[in-house]
């Protein structure tokens, strides 16, 4: 299993306001990742860098009560990133079930302390 991109993702009813923040900071719009393969409900979302190449991905999430950020962690394995994270007591939100198409396979993990991740391999 090999890490190919780990940074913050941050899910909110108001992610124009987040989004304007960020930009503020200096991140800049990349591209619109696929996160509603791991966020099912993602109304519209982005991938935003600053110079120094930091990424920070926002989805838009309507009926939030609030931001939660969570780590997006893309792999190349994801079965072996998944059954680590499942040895450490994390649970896939939705049971057993991986989301999978043609571009990618993910699952939203989350620990008993409330530790989130956003598994995602890019399948090529």
């Amino acid at each position: 299993m090999k890490i190919t991109s780990f940074n913050p993702l941050i899910v909110s009813s108001k992610a124009d306001e987040v989004v304007a923040l960020f930009e503020e900071l200096g991140f800049e719009k990349r591209h619109a990742p696929t996160l509603e393969e791991v966020q099912t409900a993602a109304d519209q979302d982005f991938r935003l860098k600053d110079a120094n190449g930091f990424a920070v991905d926002v989805a838009q999430q309507p009926g939030v009560p609030q931001d939660m950020t969570i780590i997006r962690m893309n792999v190349r394995g994801f079965d072996e990133a998944y059954e680590i994270l499942t040895k450490h007591g994390f649970k896939n939100t939705r049971g057993d079930e991986i989301l999978e198409n043609e571009h990618s396979k993910a699952a939203t993990m989350v620990a008993e302390s409330g530790l989130t991740i956003a598994l995602i391999e890019h399948l090529k």
